[in-house]
This record gives C-alpha cells, sequence and structure tokens, in this order.
C-alpha cells in the first residue's frame, strides 16, 4: 500500500524552520508548511558558521546544500585562529583550529534564509501568522492564529527559537580592515580573542564584501531588558583590562559606528524534559538553545532537519507520528543537553572565568584541545540508523 500524505505544520521561518522544512520536502509523502509570526521571513544576527560536521549533516538534510551555501555567499575559513585579547600577553597566539580537512564557513544568516526558502513553494509559506493555540485532537492537531484563522495538520513541529545573545554588527571588509588592522584580513580566517570577561570575535562573510564583529561578555548585572542600547561608556567598562590592547578600541569603534548599537542578554537551556509531547515537537532553539561559544547551535538544528528527514521516510501514516517524535527524543535530547553543557563550560574558559586556567596560553591550549570531540565524534549514518532502530521498536 502507498503511504498516506502526512501534513506537518512548522511554527517559525527562521533557520532552524526553513532547514526542515527543506529536508522533509525530501519525503515524497510528506506535505509541509511554513508559519512564521512576523510580517516577512528574516533572521536576527549576522553570521552563522557551519563547522565540517555542521556541513556533513546538511548534505544529508539537503542534497543541494553545497549548491546553497555558495549562493549564500559563503567564505571558506583557512581556520580559527584563537588569541588572547587582554593583559600582559595580549596578543599571544593560543591555537589555529581547524587547519585540517574541510574548512569552516561563515554566512549570512539572512543570505543562508533566503537562498533555503526559494527551493519551497510559495504557497507553503505563510507570514503574519502570530500562533495563539495547539489543540490536539484523536484525527489531528488544530492550530489558531491571532488573526482568527485556524488550520488543522497531522503534526506540528514549533521552530520559533529563543532570543539569541550577543552584540553583532557587520561592516564593510575595507573598513574593518583599517580599523582592526591589515595583518588580521591577510587570509580568511575567523578570530577569536580570549580575556578577562569577554570574548571578541570577526569574520569576513558575504564573498568578503562583509565583517561580522562580536562582543561577548559576561553580565554580573543582567539588565531587565534582554535588549539595550550600548554606549561607549558601558563598552569601555566591560573591556576596561582590554583597553590598550591589539583588538579592543577597534572593536568598539566599529560597533559604535552602527546607528542603533544594541546588545542582547544570552540565553540557553539547561534542560528541557522532553522534545515531544504526542503529535507535537520542538526543534532548533526551542528545544535546545545553546550558548554561542562552541559555534554549534545552527549544527544542532541542522541535524534536528537531518534525523526528522529520516524518520518521517520510514513512516507511511500519520498514527505513526507520534513513534517518531518519541525516537527523536530519545536520540536527540542526550546529545544536545552535553553539547549545551560543554558549551557553557567553554564561555568561562573564553571570557578568562575559569579559575584554574584564567588566562594562562598554555592552559587554554590545553583545555580546549578535547572540547570539540563532544560534537564532531558522531558517525552520522549510524546517528540516522539508530534513531530508525528506535522507532521500529516503538512502531
Amino acid at each position: 500500500m502507498a503511504p498516506l500524505t502526512i501534513k506537518i505544520a512548522i511554527i517559525g521561518g527562521g533557520l532552524a524552520g526553513a532547514t526542515l522544512a527543506n529536508a522533509l520536502l525530501q519525503v515524497p509523502h510528506v506535505h509541509v508548511e511554513i508559519y512564521e509570526s512576523a510580517p516577512e521571513f528574516s533572521e536576527r544576527g549576522a553570521a552563522v558558521v557551519l563547522t565540517s560536521t555542521a556541513q556533513k549533516s546538511l548534505q544529508r538534510a539537503i542534497p543541494s546544500a553545497m549548491e546553497v551555501l555558495n549562493k549564500a555567499g559563503a567564505v571558506s575559513m583557512n581556520s580559527t585562529r584563537l588569541v588572547i585579547g587582554s593583559g600582559p600577553e595580549a596578543g599571544a597566539v593560543i591555537v589555529d583550529m581547524g587547519q585540517t580537512g574541510n574548512p569552516g564557513l561563515v554566512i549570512h544568516r539572512a543570505s543562508l534564509l533566503r537562498e533555503l526558502l526559494v527551493s519551497i513553494p510559495q504557497e507553503l509559506l505563510h507570514t503574519n501568522k502570530k500562533l495563539t493555540a495547539i489543540r490536539p485532537t484523536t484525527e489531528c492537531v488544530q492550530i489558531s492564529f491571532e488573526d482568527g484563522s485556524t488550520s488543522a495538520f497531522d503534526a506540528v513541529i514549533g521552530a520559533d527559537g529563543v532570543f539569541s545573545n550577543v552584540r553583532k554588527i557587520l561592516i564593510p571588509f575595507e573598513k574593518a580592515k583599517s580599523r582592526l588592522g591589515a595583518e588580521y584580513f591577510e587570509m580568511d580566517r575567523q578570530y577569536g580573542w580570549i580575556g578577562d570577561g569577554a570574548f571578541i570575535m570577526h569574520d569576513v562573510l558575504e564573498d568578503r564584501k562583509m565583517v561580522q564583529c562580536v562582543i561577548s561578555a559576561i553580565e554580573t548585572n543582567p539588565p531587565k531588558d534582554r535588549k539595550h542600547l550600548l554606549t561607549k561608556e558601558h563598552l569601555s567598562q566591560t573591556l576596561s583590562s582590554w583597553l590598550g590592547g591589539p583588538i579592543a578600541e577597534g572593536v568598539i569603534d566599529l560597533t559604535l559606528d552602527d546607528p542603533e548599537p544594541l546588545g542582547w542578554s544570552q540565553w540557553d537551556h539547561k534542560s528541557t524534559s522532553t522534545y515531544a509531547n504526542g503529535r507535537v515537537c520542538i526543534v532548533g532553539d526551542a528545544a535546545h538553545a545553546m550558548t554561542p561559544w562552541q559555534g554549534f547551535g545552527a549544527g544542532m538544528a541542522i541535524e534536528d532537519a537531518m534525523v526528522l528527514r529520516a524518520l518521517f521516510a520510514n513512516i507511511s501514516s500519520p498514527k505513526e507520528i507520534e513513534g517518531v517524535f518519541k525516537a527523536f527524543d530519545t536520540v536527540r535530547r542526550p546529545r544536545c543537553e552535553r553539547i549545551i553543557k560543554s558549551s557553557r563550560e567553554t564561555g568561562f574558559i573564553f571570557c578568562g572565568k575559569d579559575e584554574e586556567i584564567q588566562l594562562d596560553v598554555n592552559k587554554i591550549r590545553e583545555a580546549l584541545a578535547p572540547r570539540w570531540e563532544c560534537i564532531d565524534a558522531i558517525n552520522y549514518e549510524s546517528h540516522e540508523d539508530g534513531v530508525v532502530a528506535i522507532l521500529r521498536e516503538m512502531l
């Protein structure tokens, strides 16, 4: 018997939702639609970094992934160079990461989202649809929106994210090169500056037309509002021990050149009890928001899409959806929680707040060496096979 058509609503039209939709559209018996609350599809933040591991999962989820990335203006990084940014050893190179194998790619979020949406038929994309209610029934899942409209689907997947942080700005390439120093742009390389209470990063994107600068800092007195205006006084106080070093003044000046320099408080999920509830599931930041220290938040959302594609390809009826989501939760949640914990711990190292390591170059180098194993030590074919085996046991 031919599989029955399975109708899925994705709530949220950011990178997680668009990647998932592209992945599920590869499954012939799945019909998917995306609902975005905003007037248009858009992404907050400047750039996303896809490590070689994230690229592998994206290619498994979407066969045309590399073409999509090229059209989005992805820039290949020769390495990620970590450097001390404050204190007596300011300017000392800690390590060049990612020099072997497939390099990481840096892509403007809006450009990547644009290319992901191009391949989705327009009639499947809905804007100005703010979700107000989800009502599961024995036959379907009903969803209601603020405009009074309703729809019914076999399953609903939440990909509507969480407020992410940081202070991110985009600067024209030549301007950044002039203000930060030409020596940092001799090759396409991501720089991460480790220092007292903060971490500064800059990298090249948009076919080498733009540079992203990011300041991440530990907030001792978090503001009541997640979003707040940045001032020279605030940034100079945050980076007080960095001043006079190789990078801080330039980044502060570039940040304040922005017409509306804003800071966002960071959020992560320490633990989520489950990613699945009946025929409703959550993915991406909605399920496992993480701090950006290890650069794998987008990678985890891509893995979610890869796994759900494999699972839905192995069922033939809406009656099996609960099994899909239970298997997804069983496999994905432990991995995501490990990476969230590792990222949080890495942040303390990057901001010089690990009491044993502090800003000692050799100790930082030794501590960081194994930290990406929890991300990269994975065989995606086995990951997919394992979750499909769990699904079959449940059905």
